[in-house]
């Protein structure tokens, strides 16, 4: 039976039987497996090279110095140690100036791993363990390329003027780095006091590394675990928060890549369908011949288990290639090399393979085995009936299983598969509508071709509407990820005023204040300049504040351990609106203080709640009395905590400014740089290029991923047709008997396709016009024009689309005589 299995699957294989279903499996298994190969060789990054990572065994941050009894302790236990000091800071040459990443290092430095320092920008470089010597930096490349800085050259990092001696091209606890903005510069720590740069209100991060025996290491982590302050962590191997990002960016490209499963799955259904029903006449024979019932389904599905296995791992391969191009199109966001990927994503597509042929083929072809011998007399017997429950339950309980998989989530998951459930049955229903009106409309004059196409398509309405929502969904994914997203953007730009502040200065002095505000007014540059206090939220409404009191909202925990950024005013800013309570009375003399909403929801913040804020060593106490919503696209200087004057003005404190820079004053900015070295000018235009860019290249990569979903509806398409084969097949024998056209028929077969590309096209371009409604209301909180040319460009597409796939899949129909139609139905 097995030897028959295999001559009879290589038959249907030669034949093109199985083209189909092979093609849908292995582009579900490709689409997959691709998303899980990538992402599995960060995940190895994180893992295998964890110390390497950190440049340590273990790794102690502290936005403050750290107490002296951790570094006694560490000694205690004979632990190597070294430390660094990490701030944005400007660094200025005579080609210019540029915000960096400035870190001070010791000689021990790194603990585990190795730097790698070139001569050449493009050369990998050379291992180096320690610190620069006195006087001398080393720098990233891209800082170099940027201010035309090579080896040998001076720049100046606040008050002092440094030495570059080399270029350095890797840096181990900067391996892995998804948002690095500003390019590294690296000094020695005993230089940094001669910079001047750390003052009040700086933005310094202080790492302990730590390295030794491994059980030594893991006392000590317990130990520092019951002591750590506010702002103190420890930082695992893993890096949290990008292992955080990982794992978004891997479930949303999985459940962007279940999609295309989702239309695989459906084409597959169409695949065997069609399959079974060609198939019915030779099992009828088989029985005839003295087959069992379980003897022919053993038959086929022994055939099914083996192609199958074929298409899975050759979609498994397909999948391991276009994770390199995934790789290729964020490899800038990627400072690392990356391992090689594991085997996990191999048994997981094995799995989905596995999964759609349970799900999707074993239904039909447990109608095989209950086909009456009496077919082989009477072709008019057709397929044994299935419960529903079974033809139709099986496949969706796998979807719904493959949902939660790939979720890792139950809340998710429930979400997830509402969401899909809701959005194809409304697709489906407006496909359905569509096709409805168009029929309605066919009676209105066109040619003969013309009508009878349209009446094709309204006989076979809900396959029609099946095609239509197959495409629409794939279209309308590409469209949200090219020409929307180009939409929100620009609209977002747009929104900012041409002479918003594109400028912010950070650092500045109480005694810089006045000085440094004459010589912006001087320069034509309209500033403002607002104080600002750190401090540290520790209570709201006497209940001690601590990161565990949110465990599902990772945007609280970092809140509350971060320092807020903390001012005080008389009136209410512009851009500022009260959404609750009122603004500080002027004659008051409570301590008062007004929250931004968004901070207050996220925190459980109510009017009338005191805060309790540590700062500078000191406890200050305010009772909200308003809540502010604020407009954060005015690139105005805004807080989200504001007090009454007379709190906090006497407290130690720094002060920022804003101002928008006209086009060729860069020159004239780095002139009042010179005049105060230690302040710190933050770009925003370049800031949100790069940011830009970054959107670029990981849009590219789900851009990727949906033109599986775009080639998984054109499957579904090319599946309607194909499975409506011979009953298009008697349609046409029986027009061409009655004398029409081979024009005429190629009219009609055209114009059924042409208007099932069309409506896809429509419906994509209305869902994607509705879906960039939607971001720019509830992401970027702007309104954007619909751009209605969408429709006609979608519409366009679909049409031209559907025509080419639909005319390649049915020119044979076009080919074959009446006679030999009619003989075959």
């Amino acid at each position: 039976m097995n030897k028959l299995a295999f001559r009879l699957l290589y038959r249907d294989a030669r034949s093109g039987e199985l083209r189909l279903l092979v093609l849908a499996l292995v582009l579900a298994v490709a689409a997959v497996t691709a998303v899980g190969f990538f992402t599995d060789r960060v995940r190895q990054a994180l893992e295998v090279e964890a110390n390497q990572l950190l440049g340590a065994d273990l790794v102690l941050a502290a936005d403050h110095p750290l107490p002296a009894e951790f570094l006694e302790e560490a000694a205690r236990l004979g632990l190597e140690r070294t430390d660094t000091v990490s701030f944005p800071s400007m660094v200025m040459t005579s080609g210019g100036f540029r915000l960096a990443d400035v870190k001070a290092v010791q000689a021990g430095y790194p603990l585990r791993g190795q730097l790698r320092l070139a001569q050449e920008a493009e050369a990998e470089g050379e291992p180096q363990r320690g610190a620069p010597p006195r006087g001398q930096v080393w720098i990233e490349p891209r800082l170099g390329a940027e201010l035309g800085l090579k080896p040998g050259d001076s720049l100046q990092l606040g008050e002092r003027t440094l030495s570059v001696a080399a270029y350095l091209t890797l840096e181990p606890d900067r391996g892995v780095n998804f948002m690095g903005l500003a390019p590294r510069v690296m000094l020695n720590l005993d230089d940094l006091e001669s910079t001047g740069l750390i003052q009040q209100g700086a933005r310094v991060t202080y790492r302990l590394l730590l390295a030794g025996e491994r059980a030594r290491v893991k006392d000590f982590s317990a130990w520092l675990q019951v002591r750590l302050g506010r702002g103190e962590k420890l930082e695992e191997g893993s890096r949290q928060e990008v292992r955080s990002a990982l794992d978004r960016a891997r479930r949303f490209l999985g459940l962007a890549s279940l999609l295309t499963v989702i239309l695989a799955a459906v084409a597959m259904a169409m695949a065997v369908r069609r399959y079974i029903q060609r198939h019915l006449d030779a099992c009828a024979l088989l029985r005839c011949l003295g087959a069992s019932r379980g003897e022919v389904l053993g038959l086929y599905l022994t055939q099914f288990l083996l192609l199958g296995l074929g298409a899975t791992l050759a979609g498994i391969g397909a999948g391991y290639l276009v994770h390199f191009a995934l790789h290729q199109i964020i490899s800038g966001l990627l400072k690392t090399v990356l391992p090689p990927p594991g085997f996990m994503p191999v048994f997981q597509g094995l799995a989905l393979g596995l999964a759609l042929l349970l799900g999707f083929a074993l239904p039909p072809l447990l109608r095989l085995h209950r086909v009456s011998p009496l077919r082989v007399m009477r072709r008019d017997l057709g397929l044994p009936s299935l419960s529903l429950g079974l033809a139709y339950g099986l496949g969706l309980g796998v979807l719904a299983g493959l949902i939660f998989w790939m979720a890792e989530d139950p809340t998710l998951g429930a979400a997830t598969l509402a969401a899909f459930g809701i959005a194809l049955l409304v697709f489906l229903l407006l496909a359905r509508g569509l096709v409805w009106l168009l029929a309605c409309w066919r009676g209105r004059g066109g040619s003969f071709g013309w009508r009878y196409g349209l009446a094709n398509l309204d006989r076979h309405a809900w396959s029609s509407s099946l095609q239509i929502l197959a495409l629409a969904l794939g279209f309308m994914a590409l469209l949200l990820l090219t020409v929307i997203r180009s939409e929100l953007l620009a609209a977002w730009q747009q929104s900012v005023p041409a002479d918003a502040p594109n400028r912010f200065i950070i650092n500045i002095q109480p005694e810089q204040r006045q000085p440094l505000a004459r010589q912006l007014a001087e320069a034509g540059w309209q500033a403002e300049l607002a104080p600002m206090v750190r401090g540290r939220l520790v209570s709201i409404a006497g209940r001690p504040v601590r990161a565990t009191d949110y465990p599902e909202d990772e945007r609280a925990q970092r809140l509350v351990e971060r320092e807020f950024n903390l001012s005080w005013r008389a009136d209410l800013p512009p851009g500022n609106r009260i959404e609750a309570g009122a603004w500080f009375p002027p004659d008051s003399t409570e301590a008062q203080a007004s929250v931004e909403a968004g901070l207050a929801r996220t925190l459980g913040i109510k009017l009338g709640d005191s805060l309790e804020f540590q700062i500078s060593g000191r406890s200050v106490t305010a009772r909200v009395s308003s809540l502010r919503s604020l407009s954060w696209d005015s690139m105005r200087i805004n807080f989200f905590v504001l007090m009454s004057p007379g709190v906090i003005d006497a407290l130690p404190a720094s002060y920022l400014a804003n101002f928008h820079l006209p086009d060729g004053q860069g020159e004239r900015l780095g002139r009042l740089l010179q005049d105060f070295p230690n302040l710190t000018v933050i770009d925003i235009g370049a800031l949100l290029a790069q940011l830009r860019e970054v959107i670029a290249q990981v849009s590219g990569v789900v851009q990727l991923v949906f033109l599986f979903t775009l080639a998984a509806g054109l499957l579904v398409l090319h599946g309607a047709l194909v499975s409506a084969f011979d009953e298009r097949r008697q349609g046409l024998a029986i027009m061409r008997a009655l004398g029409a056209s081979s024009a005429q028929l190629r009219v009609s077969l055209l114009a059924e396709l042409a208007a099932v590309g069309l409506l896809a096209g429509v419906l994509a371009g209305l869902g994607a016009l509705l879906a960039g409604q939607v971001l720019a209301w509830r992401l970027f909180e702007l309104s954007l024009l619909p751009a209605w040319w969408v429709l006609p460009l979608a519409a366009l597409g679909g049409l031209l689309l559907t025509v080419a796939v639909g005319r390649i899949s049915l020119s044979r129909l076009l080919r074959v005589r009446p006679l030999e139609m009619l003989r075959a139905v």
